[in-house]
């Protein structure tokens, strides 16, 4: 508990039974005069913010929601450019929590609270991903569900005891957080690994092979996707039409066992259609533009700058050195990429660059030549190089083991140079010299 409670604290309020019973438990538990809910706008379903306000106006709490969608969109972008997946799902969760966090610490301070709270277990990603941001401050930080050790049980016995509004936002017996990027379900039965889930689960997508074969076309700036079919569209306008789109065709599922920052093991069920058919795009499109030693250093950075989202420090220095070898590299990052939408998949089908690094001629089986200095006999001399030390090592392990296996047998030594026996050994070890 904070030293000197009093005064008003910012609590990051959904209206959901966590944050509800954090209401009476801030001023009856830790002392504090008063307390604020700030609800972040990152692309939930509207029926959240009125069930979140009905809640607040029940308990009399002064409540702020704050638009944070374009931010939290350009965010989104920004983690396709570095190919921003964890554990094969697209970062979205991870993603939105700093953008909440920055918001709600925002309105803390033009508020002049004293403190800054959280519904958060002791379990999950959440409450570092807040915190990274709120201790940034030099206010105090307060996680009554983790520092009391709550359960559900007890939260809802203690918001029936106390008359409290817990109606909305319990999401039924799934735990869902939605955001623009991503809509993540688990608890109750998915909590099984062997459970399979029903259709019911799912909200964003339509059962793979519901709809018609589509294609669209979306045009690449520096990285930056610029337009789908032509049209310019903002962030937030494009990633809601791709999830549309996309989802109608079921596409963007992922049902994975997901490894947290406290090193627990959970299921995860998410839905990201827009953001699987970006990713496979931007990916099919860097393919085409990027050379192959480029591709390969920048998968290993792309790697820990999905490491950093997945812990919410988007702002770490080593974030933002990542990022700058990643903008470097999307220089070249323009084209189009055509995907086709079918039974689930987001497949890309065409991509056009100016900095295409391709030769149709130097690659087509129809060509004699490779280039006008170049004949395809010319690889003959690489192709003989190629292995050469492989080879050459297997070669040598055999003869060791062939020696080794003479002595055993009858005390002989295995010449190196040719791997026959004879009674006294005579190069001491050392390969022939058809093989330095």
């Amino acid at each position: 508990m904070t030293s000197d409670p009093s005064g008003t604290v910012a609590l990051a309020f959904s209206g959901g039974l966590d944050t509800t019973v954090c209401v009476p438990l801030l001023k009856e538990e830790y002392g504090y005069d008063d307390v604020i809910g700030v609800t972040v706008d990152v692309g939930q379903p509207e029926k959240e913010f009125d069930e979140a306000a009905e809640t607040a106006e029940a308990l009399g709490l002064d409540h702020f929601v704050v638009d944070a969608k374009e931010e939290f969109a350009d965010l989104c972008l920004q983690s396709v450019k570095a190919n921003g997946t964890y554990q094969g799902y697209p970062l979205g969760t991870a993603l939105a929590r700093p953008v909440i966090a920055n918001a709600i610490l925002e309105v803390a301070e033009e508020e002049g609270c004293s403190a800054l709270a959280h519904g958060c277990t002791g379990k999950g990603n959440d409450q570092l991903r807040f915190e990274a941001v709120w201790r940034t401050s030099d206010m105090d930080v307060i996680a009554p569900v983790r520092e009391l050790g709550l359960t559900r049980e007890w939260e809802s016995e203690y918001a029936a005891e106390k008359g409290l509004p817990v109606e909305g936002g319990d999401g039924g017996r799934w735990s869902i957080d939605t955001n623009l990027w991503s809509r993540s379900v688990e608890g109750s039965e998915l909590e099984d690994p062997a459970h399979v889930p029903g259709e019911e689960i799912y909200d964003w997508t339509q059962a793979p092979g519901s709809a018609e074969t589509e294609t669209l076309e979306l045009t690449f700036e520096e990285g930056d996707v610029v337009a789908l079919d032509g049209e310019e569209l903002g962030a937030v306008e494009l990633i809601e039409e791709l999830n549309e789109r996309a989802g109608a065709h079921g596409v963007g599922r992922s049902d994975i066992m997901e490894d947290r920052m406290l090193g627990l093991k959970v299921r995860e069920n998410y839905e990201h259609p827009a953001a699987t058919v970006l990713l496979n795009a931007h990916e099919a499109l860097e393919s085409l533009v990027l050379t192959q030693e480029e591709r390969s250093f920048k998968q290993g950075i792309d790697q820990r700058w999905a490491e950093k989202g997945y812990e919410g420090l988007v702002d770490a220095p080593l974030t933002k050195d990542l990022e700058a070898f990643i903008e470097q590299t999307q220089t070249k990052v323009t084209g189009t990429v055509t995907v086709k939408l079918d039974g689930g998949q987001a497949r890309p089908v065409g991509r056009d660059s100016e900095y295409a690094v391709y030769s149709e001629s130097a690659a087509s089986f129809n060509e004699e030549a490779v280039t006008d200095d170049i004949e395809q006999e010319d690889a003959t001399g690489v192709a003989k190089y190629h292995g050469f030390q492989s080879r050459l090592a297997n070669r040598v392990a055999e003869n060791v083991a062939a020696k080794k296996a003479g002595k055993a047998t009858d005390g002989g030594v295995v010449s190196e140079a040719n791997g026959t026996s004879s009674e006294h050994g005579s190069d001491g070890g050392v390969a022939s010299d058809d093989e330095k």
